[in-house]
């Protein structure tokens, strides 16, 4: 049983940035699939970014704003966020295989 803590939400300006954390109370070295997912109000769940046997892949919206890495010595995933826009207002919850965070608010405002 692995349980996932997401933090490092919160409010940022637009072209701001945040760095989120997703701290497993175990060890994530066996997993080899891991995610960032985001809600926002009205719309479903959908993948950001994900960390895959060592490759990585993007929505189509954050390439080149976000950065999803990982640090298996310190059990962490992270999303790095930048040139953050409104749009990216939502719930960001971690996910690996079919364990999940219970999500960090991030919102984008002026």
């Amino acid at each position: 049983q692995v349980q996932l803590v997401e933090s490092g939400g919160g409010l940022v300006q637009p072209g701001g940035s945040l760095r989120l954390s997703c701290a497993a109370s175990g060890s994530i070295s066996s997993l080899n699939a891991m995610g960032w997912y985001r809600q926002a109000p009205g719309k479903q769940r959908e993948l950001v970014a994900a960390i895959v046997n060592g490759r990585t892949n993007y929505k189509d919206s954050v390439k080149g704003r976000f950065t999803i890495s990982r640090d298996n010595a310190k059990n962490t995933v992270y999303l790095q966020m930048n040139s953050l826009k409104s749009e990216d207002t939502a719930v960001y919850y971690c996910s690996a295989h079919s364990y999940w965070g219970q999500g960090t608010q991030v919102t984008v405002s002026s």
